[in-house]
């Protein structure tokens, strides 16, 4: 460890972050490694160090000969300011290199508030903010995850962007690189190549123009790149790599357990959900494959707390002998089985007596929209009849904490759906006082919302999101109808989710005010105790842009989106037909019930629910 490290951490908060040496952590022979991968995640090592998919990826990277993926985090203030004062550039965990000095920098994005972190990352390292100026080969830097379907707010500062899931793709990403180090490439060379690999985007080989209005004239690919980057699939859940072998943190995080990713995909369809769409088609690991992997994932690392983890865990098929068959194993070794959202139209009594096997942890429910006409126009699919009965079987169950989610500022909410959210929540509280069967432990009933962000590759892509000051007034509409003692409403900051939908459909230029942003101070903006609007509005104001031209603007039909050369595999037709759909609350029948020729299907050349 380098010396001014050792009269740093112990003045900094929780400096377990910041030294590595956990359980697990891969260590290599420089001697035998030619390309080292500075992994990074723009975010605190609580928070990267829960994610799955920077775990999975860290493992699949580091089965590679010749390689060594280390990870990075973002410092906390009180370390950043350590670092540059004392002139310590960011460094990986594993071997206390600088990260200036890896081959390759890759940012795991899952969420548009990172970008920030992103870019004071990079300074923190050394590195050069933008990609033209980083003229040679190394240090690559390249970004992949969920935000990344529409990477143009950080185009300028990318050197490739990665579209779809990991695990196949960033090996043929390495090869190529270490072929490019190997010959001797340039960088504009590699790039060429690299933009022919599926799910590869290079920002630089795309020229975008605009009309005098602000919206995109043209997108014109350069040097024979594709006119569509298309998205990377793992097609066979049971052949992809699961970190069964993990590595345990030395200081609590955000989700300290053992997490089970049951299948990718969702059958549901909601019209407002971005991961929904862009994850299809439907995927499942098998039974017997979790039971194992559970089983020595646990052996290893001796956690105590197992999740089933996807995003609508209860619609896995065979999820009660799944439970079944964890359940002796989790038993006799005193581990908790959990699942951390559930579908309110399939808790089932034979699903319950499964958990209750555990301690009885809270309960989620998302029914999302407070009417029927709501859930319909979102294509949600639930009843206030299916959540009745599923509070009914978790109150006579013996559950006492539940929580219920929904979202402010969907297209066509009327205060009629805002108002409908009370009435459920009162309706919930009757549910308890018939059914709990144990009245010793009071009600913990939760009512939490957020507002509506209009996201890429969803239905609702072309919507404007209200303004701050009309979800203030939903908020305070709602909070005035809540009125049960038993029931406590929390809502989301306004202010982020504004600055979210800005960058969730933002364009190339909005690089600019990042820039701007960041260098007046913005950095963790994911976090209340850094973000501030108003340096941002400052920037865009600097940078002559407009955010409400982002967020607040309904886009047309023919519109030119600035992610348009992206392929999710689903039609934008499929999309606009959904959003048509949305404003006659009709709904959609799930993938399991009936193929509705969303596009997923071209993955696997026909019906691509597997299940």
């Amino acid at each position: 460890m380098d010396k001014r490290l050792e009269r740093v951490l112990p003045r900094v908060q929780k400096p377990a972050r910041y030294v590595g040496g956990e359980y697990n952590a891969v260590m290599k022979d420089k001697e035998e490694v030619d390309v080292r991968f500075a992994f990074c995640f723009p975010d605190t090592y609580e928070i990267g160090m829960s994610n799955l998919g920077m775990r999975i990826l860290y493992g699949v990277m580091n089965e590679m000969p010749g390689v060594w993926c280390e990870r990075v985090f973002t410092p906390w203030g009180d370390m950043e300011e350590a670092l540059r004062e004392n002139g310590i550039p960011l460094y990986a965990l594993e071997s206390g290199d600088a990260v200036r000095d890896f081959d390759i920098v890759g940012f795991s994005v899952g969420y548009e508030m990172a970008y920030t972190a992103m870019l004071n990352m990079l300074d923190l390292s050394g590195i050069p903010l933008r990609s033209g100026d980083r003229p040679g080969l190394t240090p690559l830097v390249i970004a992949g995850g969920t935000a990344m379907y529409n990477a143009e707010p950080v185009a300028d500062f990318l050197d490739l962007a990665l579209i779809g899931e990991g695990e196949d793709l960033l090996p043929e990403v390495i090869a190529l690189y270490r072929q490019a180090k190997r010959e001797g490439w340039d960088k504009p060379r590699f790039l060429r190549a690299a933009a022919q690999i599926q799910g590869v985007y290079v920002p630089s080989l795309y020229d975008v123009s605009y009309h005098e209005n602000g919206t995109i004239r043209a997108i014109t690919p350069l040097d024979g790149a594709p006119e569509k980057v298309v998205k990377r699939v793992v097609h066979d859940m049971d052949k992809s790599y699961y970190p069964a072998k993990t590595i345990v943190p030395s200081t609590e995080i955000v989700h300290d357990r053992i997490t089970l990713e049951v299948f990718r995909g969702c059958i549901r369809g909601c019209r407002f959900c971005q991961a929904g769409y862009v994850y299809r088609p439907v995927r499942c690991r098998s039974r017997d494959q979790l039971v194992d992997y559970g089983q020595a994932a646990v052996e290893d690392s001796g956690y105590q707390e197992m999740t089933l983890s996807s995003l609508s865990t209860s619609d896995y098929p065979e999820l009660v002998g799944l439970c079944d068959g964890l359940g002796d194993f989790c038993g006799k070794n005193h581990v908790n089985l959990s699942l951390p959202s559930l579908r309110a139209d399939n808790f089932s009594m034979e699903l319950m007596q499964r958990l209750q096997k555990g301690r009885k942890a809270g309960l989620t429910f998302a029914p999302e929209a407070g009417t029927q006409r709501l859930r319909d126009a979102i294509n949600k699919n639930l009843t206030e009849e299916d959540l009745t009965e599923s509070l009914k079987t978790a109150f006579s169950g013996g559950w006492s904490a539940v929580k219920l989610y929904y979202m402010l500022g969907l297209p066509t909410e009327t205060d009629e759906d805002i108002l409908g959210i009370a009435e459920m929540a009162k309706h919930a509280v009757h549910t308890w006082r018939e059914y709990a069967s144990n009245k010793n432990r009071p009600l913990r009933l939760t009512v939490s919302t957020s507002w509506f962000v209009p996201k890429p590759f969803t239905a609702f892509q072309w919507e404007a999101q209200i303004t701050r000051e009309e979800y203030e007034r939903r908020v305070k509409l709602l909070r005035s109808a809540i009125t049960a003692k038993a029931v406590t409403y929390n809502w989301h900051d306004g202010d982020t989710s504004f600055l979210e939908a800005v960058l969730a459909r933002g364009d190339r230029r909005l690089s600019r005010v990042l820039e701007s942003a960041w260098r007046k101070g913005a950095k963790l903006d994911a976090w209340t105790d850094y973000f501030d609007l108003n340096r941002w509005l400052e920037a865009f104001a600097e940078c002559g842009l407009d955010p409400a031209f982002y967020a607040s603007r309904e886009r047309e039909r023919e519109e030119l989106l600035p992610w348009s050369m992206i392929s999710c595999y689903v039609f934008d037709d499929y999309l606009w037909r959904q959003r048509e759909l949305a404003y006659q609350s009709v709904t959609t029948l799930d993938c399991r019930t009936r193929c509705s020729g969303c596009g997923a299907n071209q993955v696997e050349g026909g019906e691509c629910y597997h299940g």
